[in-house]
């Protein structure tokens, strides 16, 4: 098991590293020390060790537990709650409206991460523990939840990643859980002195205009940070969401292109792909970094939902 211990990103906000499929800084667990114990996103099943293990060098207990909250039900950040739930007896997972029933029989979420994930699928995400409908609060926009005296968390509905996508804010840091709405954050460049936030475009709800939509909603919001279901936290949250909308035309734009030349999800993957290392050369980032192990998966992914939705949209 890899260690690393829980980064403290403000008073009494913590993130655990999951390590989702093995990478470190994937997939992060945040942990809100209120009176009532919360997280938000559990990552999938095989990250749970990991939540558990940054829990105790916390120093919480697993019964102190109170809420564990889901920005959407895509495996790889809620597909351990079911597993996770089991060892908190005192906690309620929240989830979306459009979610909860996906989170009580899981059958049919398993079988579309399946299609993507192949046969990497149960090294990525089983077990799938179906969870007691009696253990869940559905939230949605303008929801509120009050987990200690001077933090009520606010939901906002935000589509566009997914149809099922809720955003926490959270008034002590004037800061918003975005899950994967606005983009994913690449931790391993930050080490470089390189910021890329870059919008995650999967199947098989992402909806471009519902996207830019979210990203609007949050730059009028003037936060002060943003805390990301893929990694960790920016305080330059401004520049990130405008990064996250120009990529997110050029993704659009090259999708465009691939469609309406016959091409396939591969060649547009590739594409976007090369895009981005365009990018990143001007800003030094060598072609053999490590970082592109990530790029080229969400690459992969984005490029899937991108063809779907324009698959969609000509029916």
């Amino acid at each position: 098991m890899q260690e690393r211990d829980p980064i403290q990103l403000h008073d009494k906000r913590f993130v655990i590293d999951g390590f989702d499929m093995g990478i470190p800084s994937r997939t992060g667990t945040y942990v809100l020390d209120e009176d009532d114990l919360t997280i938000i996103e559990t990552g999938p099943s095989p990250s749970v060790k990991y939540v558990k293990k940054g829990l105790e060098s916390l120093g919480f207990s697993l019964d102190q537990v109170k809420y564990i909250i889901v920005t959407h039900i895509h495996l790889d950040h809620a597909g351990g709650a079911g597993l996770l739930l089991k060892e908190c007896p005192n906690a309620t997972v929240v989830v979306h409206s459009r979610g909860k029933r996906h989170l009580v029989e899981p059958r049919k979420l398993a079988a579309g991460a399946r299609a993507i994930y192949g046969d990497s699928f149960s090294e990525f995400f089983d077990p799938i523990v179906p969870i007691p409908e009696e253990r869940l609060i559905e939230k949605g926009e303008g929801d509120f939840l009050q987990i200690g005296p001077n933090c009520t968390l606010q939901f906002l509905d935000t589509p566009g990643h997914a149809k099922h996508h809720l955003s926490i804010y959270d008034p002590v840091t004037n800061g918003m859980f975005t899950g994967d709405t606005v983009g994913i954050r690449y931790e391993q460049l930050v080490h470089e002195g390189v910021d890329l936030f870059l919008p995650t475009t999967s199947p098989n709800h992402f909806d471009p205009s519902a996207m830019h939509e979210s990203i609007e909603r949050m730059l009028e919001m003037n936060l002060d940070y943003i805390f990301y279901g893929h990694f960790g936290m920016t305080e330059k949250t401004t520049v990130a969401l405008h990064q996250v909308s120009e990529w997110l035309d050029i993704f659009v734009e090259e999708g465009q292109q691939a469609i309406a030349e016959g091409k396939g999800y591969d060649i547009l993957a590739e594409r976007l792909l090369n895009r981005v290392k365009e990018h990143l050369s001007h800003l030094t980032i060598p072609g053999d970094h490590h970082v592109y192990v990530l790029i080229n998966l969400d690459m992969q992914v984005s490029a899937l939902g991108i063809i779907d939705y324009f698959q969609k949209i000509k029916q």
